[in-house]
């Protein structure tokens, strides 16, 4: 464990996938082909406190939403990549905008597209039901899957590494 936490105290930028990760995965379309997507609060709240922390979130992702527009610039985030099914070239322009080194990048994903990625950067991280050589390929495993709370669980251990954690929460009560 803590050779992880060592990986965790120098991440300055983190990379969610969206669908598995801050959704349960599922797709919701109606009659029309409009589509919907549930995301879960706690998780949203958890990247505000990310943010807030001065640690910096981006999103790449397989598919095109309007939703996923919507909910990130909702949360503030910024950095978003839609519609790369291969993530490489996202992460590369990524890592030149904001100049971190690899070590300085975390990537939270779930499915063998989130690999070519999560092999590349500081820390890979994998939600709880990611498939299982995603899981084999990820520095930490959250314990709570994917749109239900598996982003926030990750977030709170960096920000607990980092020594962070308890000086957010507890601004929570003054």
């Amino acid at each position: 464990m803590e050779h992880i936490t060592e990986l965790a105290r120098n991440i300055r930028l983190v990379i969610f996938d969206i669908d598995g990760v801050l959704t349960n995965g599922s797709l919701f379309f109606d009659n029309r082909g409009e589509e919907y997507k549930a995301f879960n609060s706690r998780d949203g709240h958890g990247l505000r406190m990310l943010m807030e922390c001065g640690l910096e979130a981006a999103i790449i992702t397989g598919r095109q939403s309007r939703l996923v527009e919507h909910r990130m610039h909702d949360l503030g985030i910024s950095r978003v990549y839609q519609g790369f099914r291969d993530k490489r070239p996202a992460f590369e322009t990524l890592q030149q905008e904001t100049g971190y080194r690899r070590e300085q990048i975390a990537y939270l994903g779930d499915d063998v597209i989130d690999l070519p990625v999560m092999k590349q950067v500081g820390m890979a991280m994998a939600v709880a039901d990611a498939h299982p050589f995603v899981i084999q390929h990820a520095d930490y495993v959250t314990q709570r899957p994917g749109g239900q709370g598996a982003a926030r669980e990750a977030i709170e251990f960096l920000l607990e590494a980092q020594g962070l954690l308890q000086d957010k929460l507890a601004s929570y009560l003054q």
